[in-house]
């Protein structure tokens, strides 16, 4: 299973590391991978469903083969949102797709999920892990006044977004991992061995803070009331350590098309249970053609 591999430049000069897999002449679909991994994290998935798509994945900024910026703000959602844009004008011209994401790349997704402009453009999206920051923030702000336990158990689990804040420390500290390090960590969060290794882990650490640096505060201090323009599918994992399954909660107060998959998992699950994601991604994206 060998990917075609090709480098597009972005308007603010980045290089971005795509790979397609699979028919082109099938239905088109995009991968985003979250943080701190890249977009070999997507190879389990990708084995269960390249037979089906022709899949696009990406090395988002900062991570793998693609450019590292050089400032905080060329991280911002915005900014992020335009990557995407730019990858599947070069590899999807005039394409319509599906997209699913995980993680940091569920995140920065939703920039594009809820602009008009992709409006026509995204059939559908699948969420894992990732909530949009604007509606986590209207969440939060609402269970700080309705549920404080709530609020208090996800601010817990998020208790690494305010290291990341720190300019020195948080670089730092990924230099203290290798692979095999936080192949460890990954292994018993997911309780399954034999899952593939990041040997990229100390850059896509160290350079991908500048996701979380550049857009929490600004996103959780000022939310915006941001709808989505194509059906949304969210993909609970029940044993999440970092993002709290009600967060999902909020969801269809911002869709108008939502489905909700609920698995006995943890955060890594495109790892670990790629079968069941698999299925899931193929359902969803089968309704909406």
């Amino acid at each position: 299973m060998q990917p075609q591999v090709k480098t597009v430049t972005t308007s603010d000069q980045q290089t971005l590391c795509v790979k397609t897999w699979g028919d082109e002449k099938k239905t088109p679909l995009i991968l985003v991978h979250g943080y701190p991994d890249n977009q070999e994290v997507w190879e389990p998935i990708i084995e269960k469903l390249v037979n089906h798509y022709f899949i696009v994945t990406y090395d988002v900024r900062g991570a793998g083969d693609s450019s590292i910026p050089k400032y905080i703000r060329d991280y911002h959602l915005e900014r992020l949102s335009m990557d995407l844009e730019e990858v599947v004008n070069a590899v999807l011209p005039g394409q319509s797709f599906h997209l699913v994401a995980h993680d940091w790349g569920s995140i920065q997704s939703w920039e594009s999920v809820t602009d008009p402009r992709f409006e026509g453009r995204i059939l559908s999206f699948t969420t894992i892990s990732g909530p949009c920051l604007d509606h986590a923030a209207f969440w939060m702000r609402n269970q700080f006044k309705q549920n404080r336990s709530r609020f208090f158990k996800q601010l817990s689990k998020s208790w690494y977004i305010a290291m990341f804040q720190l300019p020195w420390l948080a670089p730092t500290a990924w230099n203290f991992f290798n692979p095999e390090r936080w192949g460890k960590i990954i292994r018993e969060l997911e309780g399954k061995e034999g899952l593939p290794l990041n040997q990229n882990i100390v850059k896509d650490g160290k350079y991908g803070v500048g996701l979380y640096r550049a857009n929490f505060i600004p996103r959780l201090l000022k939310p915006r009331e941001r709808h989505a323009i194509c059906p949304v599918q969210a993909i609970v994992l029940k044993r999440d350590n970092f993002v709290s399954p009600q967060l999902v909660d909020e969801m269809p107060k911002w869709v108008q098309t939502f489905s909700r998959v609920e698995l006995d998992a943890n955060h890594w699950a495109i790892l670990s249970q790629p079968k069941l994601i698999a299925e899931s991604i193929r359902e969803f994206t089968q309704q909406h053609a």
